[in-house]
C-alpha cells in the first residue's frame, strides 16, 4: 500500500470535474437478521469523487449510524494539536541519520521538496517526522476530497461513531519502538522516490485483488508495522462493528479500502465471527 496514502489518513488546484467511481461494498447480516454495511474509502484524491453509486446510496440511506476511523477530520486544528503533543521529543539526530546511508540522497530530496531542513526534526519523534514529510510525497492528493470526509458530511442526523479517533490513531505510531519508527520513515522515503498511484485507481474500479496486493507492499510489508497498523486495528474494529450490528443500529462503516482486503480484512474477520458477509458491489 502506498505509504503516503496511508499516512494521509492520519494527517489531514482543484479540477471542476469529479472522479466517477464504482467502489466495493459489503452487506453484513447476523443470525437475527440485523444488518450493516462495509464501505472501503480513500482518504485523499486529486479532485472530488462521486462515491454514491445506486447500491452505496441505498445502503447509506438505510443505515442508522455511520462508523469512521476519525470523526473530526474537518477539525484540522484539533488534530494538529494532538499530533504536536504526541510528536514532541528532544535531542533527536538529523533525519538523514535515521535512515540507512543508501536512503540519504532520497531523504535530502524529499526534505527539499517539503521545505524542511535536515535539522528541523531535532524535537520530533521519527514517526512524526515520517508523517510530516510524507505529505510532500503525496503531491496532487488532497484530504479535503477524501471519501471519509464526504461520508461524514452526508451523515445528517445520524450519529457518527469513531472506531479509533485521532489521539488513538496517532498513539499507535507513537507507541512504535524506534527501530519500527525508522522502518516507517524508510518506507515513506522509498514511496516518495517511486510513488504508486494505483490504490486510488483500484478503489474507483472496486478491484480488491489489486488493493490486497497493495497491502502486501511498502510499509505494510514489514511484519511488525503490519501487525500494529493493519491486523491489530482490524481485530479491534471488528468487535466494535459486530456490537453495532447486533444491537440493530444498522451501521454504515466507512474506512480505508485497504482494511477490507484479504484474510486479515474486516469482511473476512466478521465472517469468521459468524456473520454472513456478501459483497453487493
Amino acid at each position: 500500500m502506498p505509504a503516503a496514502l496511508l499516512l494521509a489518513a492520519v494527517l489531514f488546484a482543484c479540477s471542476p470535474q469529479s472522479h466517477e467511481a464504482d467502489p466495493a461494498l459489503w452487506r453484513v447480516v447476523d443470525r437475527e437478521g440485523h444488518v450493516g454495511w462495509l464501505f472501503g474509502t480513500i482518504h485523499s484524491s486529486d479532485r472530488p469523487v462521486n462515491w454514491r453509486t445506486p447500491a452505496v446510496a441505498a445502503a447509506f440511506e438505510r443505515s442508522g449510524t455511520v462508523m469512521v476511523e476519525v470523526a473530526n477530520l474537518a477539525d484540522e486544528r484539533e488534530v494538529a494539536a494532538t499530533f504536536a503533543e504526541l510528536a514532541r521529543s528532544e535531542g533527536e539526530p538529523p533525519l538523514s541519520l535515521r535512515v540507512a546511508p543508501q536512503d540519504r540522497p532520497a531523504v535530502e530530496k524529499l526534505l527539499k521538496k517539503s521545505g524542511h531542513a535536515d535539522h528541523d526534526f531535532a524535537e520530533m519523534d521519527t514517526w512524526a517526522a515520517a508523517l510530516t514529510i510524507a505529505r510532500a510525497g503525496a503531491e496532487g492528493e488532497d484530504t479535503r476530497y477524501g471519501v471519509d470526509r464526504a461520508v461524514i458530511a452526508a451523515a445528517g442526523a445520524r450519529p457518527v461513531l469513531e472506531l479509533e479517533g485521532a489521539a488513538r490513531q496517532l498513539g499507535l505510531f507513537d507507541s512504535l519502538p524506534e527501530r519500527e519508527q525508522r522502518d516507517l520513515l524508510a518506507a515513506v522515503v522509498k514511496e516518495a522516490a517511486a510513488p504508486d498511484r494505483g490504490l486510488a485507481k483500484s478503489w474507483r474500479s472496486g478491484d480488491m485483488t489489486a488493493i490486497e496486493k497493495e497491502t502486501r507492499a511498502g510499509l505494510l510489508a514489514d511484519p511488525e508495522l503490519r501487525q500494529v497498523l493493519f491486523t491489530g486495528r482490524n481485530l479491534r474494529w471488528t468487535g466494535l462493528i459486530a456490537r453495532q450490528i447486533r444491537s440493530g443500529k444498522r451501521p454504515f462503516v466507512a474506512v480505508g479500502a485497504a482494511h477490507m482486503a484479504g484474510p486479515d480484512g474486516l469482511p473476512a474477520m466478521l465472517a469468521a465471527r459468524g456473520f454472513r458477509v456478501v459483497r453487493v458491489e
